[in-house]
């Protein structure tokens, strides 16, 4: 089964920035499509592979920070492909 997830990383500390990077990078690193934007990062992918990057990749976020927040949206489905048709 394929999911889309829209991740939003909001580390609450001064340096935030290396944080967001660090996340981003990790996820890069993985087999899954990953896109990006200013508001938020996207993760596609079947849900079993999709779901254990995350899981790593957020504890070990959450380990490098003092505080922080993560906001996470799943669709079923591949979503990647989507283009506004009006």
């Amino acid at each position: 089964m394929d999911i889309s997830v829209e991740l939003t990383f909001s580390p609450l500390q001064d340096d935030f920035e290396e944080h967001i990077i660090n996340f981003i990078k990790k996820l890069r690193a993985s087999d899954l499509m990953v896109l990006e934007n200013p508001l938020s990062t996207q993760v596609f992918g079947d849900y079993d592979l999709v779901m254990g990057v995350l899981k790593s990749d957020i504890k070990e976020a959450f380990e490098l920070m003092d505080k922080g927040l993560l906001y996470m949206k799943i669709v079923k489905s591949d979503r990647s492909d989507y283009e506004p048709f009006f």
